[in-house]
């Protein structure tokens, strides 16, 4: 009887410390990410794609996002930002004074990756596919490319072909 009774309060310790904790690491680990609103089909690609998105990307732990979204992920400290159904990108805009026909692009595990250099990093933004994912890589993490081989297969299983 006296053992039951020391594993019953136990667990009544250990509930309080557990729910620190989850307060601690939850509050510390999320981060505001401008959350995009995509179309029908587009909204429905990139729901998928969220289901798809792995824990880790690089060696880096995914994180909350604010505020919470199915168009959102983060992965690291600084972050590895995810944005799904963004606008297409200024510099695939014809007539655009940003319109650059030879933009920079690259093929990644059979995702096409427009490429653009940003102050801190890159920001890479699929192409040819039925949504336009954008991800965003500090410059920490050079080489940036390397972040696209962790995500290519769950956009290649869930933003299908096509414009």
């Amino acid at each position: 009887m006296l053992g039951r009774v020391i594993c019953a309060r136990r667990r009544y310790l250990a509930l309080p410390l557990l729910t620190v904790l989850v307060g601690a690491v939850s509050c510390s680990s999320s981060e505001d990410v401008a959350a995009p609103s995509p179309p029908g089909e587009a909204a429905r690609h990139c729901r998928a794609l969220h289901r798809e998105l792995p824990q880790t990307v690089e060696g880096l732990a995914r994180r909350a996002a604010e505020p919470v979204s199915d168009f959102t992920a983060i992965w690291g400290d600084p972050a590895v930002k995810l944005r799904c159904g963004v606008p297409k990108p200024d510099v695939l805009t014809y007539g655009s004074e940003h319109y650059n026909p030879k933009a920079d692009a690259a093929e990644v595990d059979g995702v096409e990756w427009l490429f653009e250099k940003q102050e801190d990093g890159y920001r890479f933004t699929t192409v040819l596919r039925k949504a336009y994912v954008e991800v965003t890589v500090p410059g920490k993490y050079a080489p940036e490319v390397d972040v696209l081989t962790d995500l290519a297969g769950a956009v290649r299983r869930t933003v299908p072909k096509g414009v």
